[in-house]
């Protein structure tokens, strides 16, 4: 298959998309202070992990290898964040992108695999692997749980757009309405988990959502042993007062 009936972004706005989801590896590497190494390895993993196995499971060239500009980009990225302030990158900018870019890429992924042949429920999946498992090979490596282990709603989203895009490839919709709407769902429902605080239930917890835990872990995932429940209030065998003789409760 020529390279020219390939579904794509315009080349800047891909190689945009890319240097955003490095760069969230690169801050990762920053916040563990890693060597600059660790840091263009996370930033270049981040960037092409997804589209790497997806093209390797589909078939495909592997985009990055015989595009010249992705991995300086990649390395450029973790450049730029090893120079500047962890400072200036935070805040919620960073996620709104990786949001946007989540979307779109979700969306691209499986269009490059309906192109390849694959059928519409693996073409999805295709689709989450390309926008999620480069962050999920930088948490792996990083050693902290990774995005499919926390209850934010970053997979259901790209899942949501790789669904509506591979819908629409079924129902015979053009791509030029099918595709946009998709990616637009998939940044909208992300945005929405990001603006609003939302993330999915977790198995087992009791219909009111409290659980107590033994291990307080602040500013980070509560992975110690749960408690369902509350004990009951405390009561004595006698009334609280003053006492002139003692007693046994």
């Amino acid at each position: 298959m020529s390279a020219d009936a390939l579904p794509s972004l315009p080349p800047l706005l891909d190689l945009a998309g890319t240097a955003v989801f490095a760069l969230t590896g690169a801050l990762l590497a920053a916040r563990l202070r890693q060597t600059f190494v660790t840091m263009a390895f996370f930033a270049l993993m981040t960037g092409v992990g997804g589209g790497s196995v997806r093209d390797l499971l589909i078939g495909a060239p592997v985009f990055w290898v015989r595009d010249p500009w992705v991995a300086p980009v990649c390395l450029g990225v973790a450049l730029l964040a090893w120079f500047t302030p962890r400072r200036w990158w935070e805040g919620q900018f960073l996620e709104w992108a990786d949001a946007a870019g989540l979307g779109a890429y979700a969306v691209l992924g499986t269009a490059k695999a309906l192109a390849f042949g694959v059928a519409p429920v693996p073409a999805a999946v295709m689709g989450v692997v390309t926008g999620c498992v480069g962050g999920i090979i930088r948490d792996v490596l990083a050693g902290r749980p990774s995005i499919l282990m926390r209850p934010e709603l970053y997979v259901t989203a790209a899942a949501l757009a790789a669904g509506l895009c591979a819908g629409g490839a079924m129902l015979g919709l053009p791509r030029e309405l099918a595709w946009p709407l998709a990616a637009l769902a998939g940044f909208a429902l992300l945005g929405l988990a990001i603006h609003k605080g939302l993330a999915l239930p977790a198995y087992g917890r009791d219909p009111d959502g409290n659980v107590a835990f033994m291990e307080p872990t602040p500013r980070a995932p509560n992975l110690s042993t749960n408690y369902q429940g509350w004990l009951k209030p405390l009561t004595f065998s006698h009334p609280r007062g003053f006492y002139d003789v003692p007693f046994t409760l």
